[in-house]
């Protein structure tokens, strides 16, 4: 079992089955090991591309 990271929080969501299905998909294809590997993921890349600071504004890239 791996140690917590205690710079990690837990964030529970609710999503379309459609959704999820395209996830166990990805899953099954081996690009993916798990449905919060993929979330996180998708999640690091939207804030990269986004740059959203906390005031709201987007950042250059």
């Amino acid at each position: 079992m791996q140690k917590p990271n205690k710079d990690v929080e837990i964030v529970n969501v609710r999503l379309p089955k459609e959704i999820v299905s395209i996830l166990d998909s990805l899953i099954k294809k081996n690009i993916f090991t798990s449905r919060s590997d993929a979330i996180r993921e998708f999640s690091r890349e939207y804030v990269i591309d986004n740059r959203i600071t906390r005031s709201g504004n987007q950042q250059p890239r």
